[in-house]
């Protein structure tokens, strides 16, 4: 499993998915927990505080979706959506509400299996590297805690918005490609776009920016990418 092991919760309500899930999962080290419909699902979470949740979008009693936007706003744990909606927009939505992955049916074990060490890579490294303390401004990451405040407010960031925020921090003012923000933020995973950068990059000025519609902090350089304003100088524009 080249050492990432996690409690892993998997939400699925067809019991034979389900089961094929947890030994493939199991089979990569990971201690698995099953439930069968979106109220457990949270409480199981809140309960056993897993590493990473894989989460169907349909399922009875709380939709995934629903889920999602639950237990984002109470952690900030790994979630992979398994989803039969292909349309961009529903992937999109998904992302929107905090989602770090997604998986659309059909898919293969294998493929989920890959997805969640990944993930699991991806969120373990988030603040191994570099300097523990970023700032720009009035905006500061702290990678040891894993936390982001901006005027001495907490903000809760996925762990995704969170890599990427990183990223932008340590260099504010310099203008970045999606290309490069992917290789520095995500280690150039297959399994992360040029468009879940925009759908996160939009996620982060909801929280950053008096008007996410008209940012003054997170900018967009347009044909190139994004790059942060050294958040607290005099200059919006810059």
């Amino acid at each position: 499993m080249r050492g990432v092991y996690a409690q892993v919760l998997v939400a699925e309500d067809d019991p034979k998915q389900a089961e094929l899930i947890r030994r493939y999962l199991v089979h990569d080290s990971h201690t698995v927990i099953v439930v069968h419909d979106g109220r457990a699902a949270i409480d199981e979470a809140r309960r056993r505080k897993p590493d990473l949740v894989v989460l169907d979008v349909m399922m009875p009693k709380v939709d995934g979706l629903d889920v999602c936007r639950v237990l984002r706003a109470e952690s900030d744990v790994p979630i992979v959506l398994l989803t039969a909606r292909t349309t961009e927009d529903d992937v999109l939505l998904g992302l929107d509400l905090g989602a770090d992955d997604y998986i659309t049916k059909p898919y293969s074990p294998r493929q989920l299996a890959a997805r969640v060490r990944a993930v699991l890579r991806r969120s373990r490294r988030s603040g191994g590297r570099g300097q523990p303390v970023l700032s720009a401004g009035d905006l500061v990451v702290d990678q040891q805690r894993h936390e982001v405040t901006f005027g001495g407010v907490a903000l809760e960031c996925t762990p995704a918005e969170f890599r990427l925020l990183a990223v932008l921090v340590a260099e504010p003012g310099r203008t970045f490609s999606r290309g490069q923000l992917l290789n520095q933020a995500f280690g150039m995973d297959k399994f992360v776009t040029e468009r879940t950068i925009d759908v996160h990059v939009m996620n982060l000025r909801r929280k950053l920016e008096p008007d996410p519609r008209n940012p003054v902090h997170l900018l967009t350089v347009y044909g190139v990418g994004y790059k942060l304003r050294d958040v607290g100088a005099d200059d919006p524009s810059a």
